[in-house]
């Protein structure tokens, strides 16, 4: 490690008796001016100089920032560690297993492909709700879990062992980003470090980290600053790449007030995420500042930070303080530790101070007392709904679900409002969509039910164990709990426990056709559910503990009773999904359900109860109590200082401290799997979990020139707002997709297909699922959704986009795609890019890219160009039927970027249509691994090297 120090800026910090090297921001003019996050940005900078790819140059430019000129400045970032969750994390696992081959191969040493910075990663996003509705829902989901993915977790146990510095969360844990708050996330960080030969000296300095889950911005609440990056990005982070980046706009967001009674957490979120996508934040750090952050509590900020890529932003971070030491504290970091965060955030001047005036780019500002009860949906997070306009909003969208607008409801079956007992209550395993019938191609609303595209009535629903209800547009199927954005948050869970008992009390139901689930964020939600005595009431309404994980918002709702599925597929029936959950998209929540909602967990409860979004809840009641009057959800809403004072007989220390204490041991589950040994990975060639990966054959030490496009046909052209989950889904698929041919040629049953994100680590599924979203829409075709394209080898006919793709690189043929507004908006899924590159896909054409699928469009070697300003296919007059060629590319070869590549669209018959598309390769570093034909090939060559 070099010891370039431009500023002088090493010093000691003493701490109770105990020194620690830093690097002092005040060394540098301009710093104490800077906004938290660049304070950070700042420090790591001072830290990493090395007078080459980091220079005095950089630090001065970051000290000296212009909080009102657009970024122009790259800098390199490197996070302090990374964090992945399971299906994100096998893939890089796998990558790493594939480079320590192929450094081999070109002579270097395997062991060189390692860790350099500490990585983690928690096992979350694989257990999937098949038995819900029980009290033993909980072990027979994992037994489940492990009996679908015993492969990918020995994989993953090997990983553990194989490298340096990587640890595995094993499951049942948690979900990934409340596993980092509460134990992972060190906030100020300290590691040996020997610099130039001398003795170590213990290093203190913030920490940040990436991870490759868009929702690792839950720790900025904790003042800890890192983003979601590709899976891609962070294993060159892993290896000691550091990120590209552009100095950033900082958005100023000013919070005052109090929430107020009768309001969530959730719908402050809710709030925040509609006004920063209003606003426009996309690339952007938001960071919140005022007398109002003091009375935000700790669980409220890493709320708000969980939602930032819904907004767009690259972070949204709350600065240390007080209320920060305090949660370290509950959550059981050691008093040396807190001691460290304090003194060392008050000495770099890193402690937020309030009545300090610091500069942003731009500002906004959130009255807390002004938020009202909010939904979002149908399809977006950033779609807000008050409550009070939920019933209209949702009969004006429902037109969009259904055939030509006939919307006429009519209502639930009022006569079938019994809940199902609880130890009758009904639980399953396996898939509905078993039966033959159901695994039938979806089809257009069109061409399912008739002219009107909706029943002429209420379906009659009768099920296996004797109940019977009827089915409308609009009913609720799934009423979950779920996901790291509420389940982390006490004041809304236990809301949701308080409902639960006053509903129970009033004598109300959860709805016959509802599936109930709660999925906590960490084991100490259960504990202090258990402690609070109201775990009886939200399970009466069916809401038992079905696991530890993601579930249905990263799309594991598990199915819907088979009878119900029937009949919203027989019926083409709208019906919805509610979850406490980050993520709404098309598609994603439960290939049955075409509208999902998001709300807070006492609102999920609510709307279990009321079983439709046809609901107005001020006019409408939930049910009558014992004595036959009406129940209205203001009369069971919870008392906000009861759920507080319940809060804070109910959570305590010991209780992180158990939890987390053996945290890596895992059950016996874990502990009995078998571990493969050795340096490299032995791949199991009838493996349909865990199979190498192309991505290096063929490569040599040097990269080959890269070239102009010409000749390529488009695969698909689509509209706005397609997201990571339109083009690499996480959930299920049938078995007359590519992907589950594939696995029954391969002797996988149906029921064991398991969903696209558990087999990430095999490129074969994944490259037939590109693209395979049941709702996504190509407008090369009419009326048609899911992974279908024309296929211009075959005469334009229509094809899987897979098939398609098969035979345009058997003729040799480039591949394009165009696309609207922010393109690979959603999660951070390196698939998305990997599928697309793998798929034959040279460039992608569109009008907006969201931040991290554009990035990662370059770590794969595809070429993200955009529309001229206020230009898009459609008024170019493209229908995706051209030829195209685009030139220009080569003039990379000598080391420079241009700012726009010539684009040609040909079609016999027509005159070309050319216009100078702009280049999104953003940064020399980005360009760096274009021409290296990707990011882990250029980190490949270093190694090797």
């Amino acid at each position: 490690m070099s010891a370039v120090d431009s500023f002088g800026s090493k010093g000691v910090l003493d701490v109770n008796g105990k020194q620690y090297e830093i690097f002092r921001l005040n060394a540098v003019e301009g710093s104490e001016k800077l906004p938290y996050s660049l304070k950070v940005l700042l420090e790591n900078l001072l830290r990493t100089e090395d007078g080459a790819n980091i220079t005095a140059d950089h630090i001065r430019a970051l000290g000296s920032w212009n909080p009102e000129a657009e970024p122009d400045t790259e800098i390199q970032f490197t996070p302090a560690r990374v964090i992945m969750q399971d299906f994100t994390g096998v893939p890089c696992v796998v990558d790493l297993a594939t480079m320590r081959e192929a450094v081999k191969e070109l002579g270097g040493d395997p062991k060189r492909v390692n860790p350099l910075a500490p990585a983690e990663l928690v096992i979350d996003h694989s257990v999937q709700i098949d038995v819900f509705g029980t009290g033993d829902a909980i072990e027979r989901n994992m037994d489940i879990e492990y009996q679908r993915n015993g492969e990918r977790y020995q994989f993953l146990r090997w990983g553990q062992t194989a490298f340096d510095d990587f640890k595995v969360v094993p499951p049942g844990m948690g979900i990934v980003h409340q596993v980092n708050i509460e134990h992972l996330a060190r906030t100020v960080m300290t590691r040996e470090v020997s610099v130039d030969g001398q003795a170590p000296v213990l290093r203190a300095y913030p920490d940040t980290c990436v991870g490759t889950d868009s929702h690792t911005t839950m720790e900025n609440g904790l003042g800890v600053l890192g983003w979601g990056v590709g899976g891609i990005e962070a294993e060159a982070a892993m290896l000691g790449q550091p990120i590209s980046m552009l100095i950033p706009r900082v958005v100023g967001f000013k919070l005052t007030g109090s929430i107020p009674a009768g309001a969530t957490a959730t719908d402050v979120v809710l709030t925040i995420t509609e006004m920063l996508r209003k606003h426009g934040v996309v690339g952007k750090f938001v960071e919140f500042y005022g007398q109002g952050v003091a009375e935000v509590p700790l669980a409220n900020r890493a709320t708000i930070g969980n939602m930032s890529p819904e907004f767009g932003s690259t972070a949204a971070i709350f600065p240390i303080d007080d209320v920060t030491l305090e949660y370290l504290r509950l959550t059981g970091r050691s008093r040396e530790n807190v001691d460290l965060v304090e003194a060392y955030t008050k000495e770099q001047g890193l402690w937020h101070d309030p009545s300090k005036e610091i500069a942003f780019s731009e500002y906004l500002e959130l009255d807390l007392s002004t938020v009202v009860p909010s939904i979002s949906g149908p399809k977006r997070p950033q779609d807000r709904i008050e409550l009070t306009n939920a019933k209209p909003q949702f009969r004006e969208d429902l037109k969009n679900y259904v055939d030509n607008g006939h919307t006429e409801l009519h209502g639930v079956d009022e006569a079938s409002d019994e809940s199902f007992p609880a130890s009758d209550s009904p639980a399953f395993h396996g898939n509905p969509h078993d039966q033959d019938a159901a695994d039938e191609p979806r089809r257009p609303a069109s061409a399912a039910s008739g002219a009107t595209g909706r029943p002429s009535s209420p379906v009659e629903v009768t099920m296996g164990d004797g109940r019977q209800f009827e089915l409308d547009h609009g009913a609720v199927s799934i009423a979950s709990i779920t996901s790291c954005t509420n389940t982390s948050n006490p004041s809304v869970m236990m809301a949701a426990a308080v409902l639960a008992r006053n509903a129970v009390e009033k004598g109300l139901v959860s709805k016959p056709w509802v599936k109930t689930s709660v999925a906590p964020g960490s084991k100490v939600v259960t504990d202090y559910y258990e402690k609070s005595g109201l775990v009886p009431y939200l399970e009466k309404l069916g809401f038992y503990i079905v696991g530890y994980g993601c579930t249905t918002c990263i799309g594991n709702s598990g199915p819907l009773e088979s009878e119900i599925s029937q009949a919203v597929q027989d019926n083409d029936l709208a019906v919805s999904a509610v979850l406490s959950g980050n993520r709404n998209f098309e598609g994603r929540i439960n290939p049955d359900v075409k509208m999902n909602y998001l709300a807070s967990p006492p609102l999920v409860i609510a709307y279990a109860l009321a079983g439709t979004m046809d609901f107005d809840f001020a006019a409408d009641p939930l049910g009558q109590d014992e004595n036959g009057a009406d129940v209205f959800l203001a009369d069971i809403w919870p008392d906000a200082a009861e759920v507080q004072h319940i809060i804070d007989g109910s959570i305590d220390t010991s209780m992180f401290d158990e939890e987390y204490g053996a945290i890596f041991d895992g059950d016996e589950r874990w502990q009995q799997l078998p571990t493969p040994a050795g340096d490299t990975f032995a791949w199991d060639e009838d493996s349909t979990y865990v199979r190498k990966p192309p991505y290096f054959e063929g490569m040599g030490a040097e990269p080959e020139p890269v070239e102009d496009i010409t000749g390529a046909r488009v695969l698909l052209k689509l509209g706005d707002s397609v997201t990571t989950d339109h083009i690499s889904p996480a959930g299920s698929f049938k078995s007359d997709t590519p992907a589950g041919k594939y696995l029954t040629e391969h002797g996988v049953e149906r029921k064991d297909f398991n969903s696209y994100g558990s087999r990430r680590g095999n490129h074969e599924v994944m490259i037939r699922g590109t693209f395979a979203n049941i709702r996504i829409k190509n407008q090369l075709l009419d009326g048609v959704e899911g992974g279908f394209t024309r296929d211009f080898t075959n005469g334009g006919e229509q094809a899987a986009v897979y098939d398609a793709s098969v035979n345009y690189q058997a003729a040799g043929t480039p591949l394009v795609v165009l696309a609207g507004k922010e393109y690979g908006s959603g999660s951070s899924r390196d698939w998305a890019a990997k599928g697309t590159a793998l798929l034959g896909i040279k460039a992608v054409i569109a009008e907006s890219y969201e931040r991290i699928h554009r990035s990662n469009l370059i770590g794969m070697g595809v070429l993200p160009l955009q529309f001229p300003q206020g230009q898009s296919a459609d008024s170019l007059g493209l229908d995706g039927t051209e030829t195209f060629a685009i030139t220009g590319v080569t003039a990379l070869n000598e080391g420079t970027t241009p700012k726009t590549l010539s684009v040609v669209a040909s079609k016999d018959g027509a005159e070309d249509i050319t216009f100078d598309a702009v280049l999104r390769i953003d940064t020399p570093g980005e360009a760096d691994y274009y021409r290296n034909g990707g990011i882990l090939q250029y980190v490949l060559r270093q190694i090797a090297q």
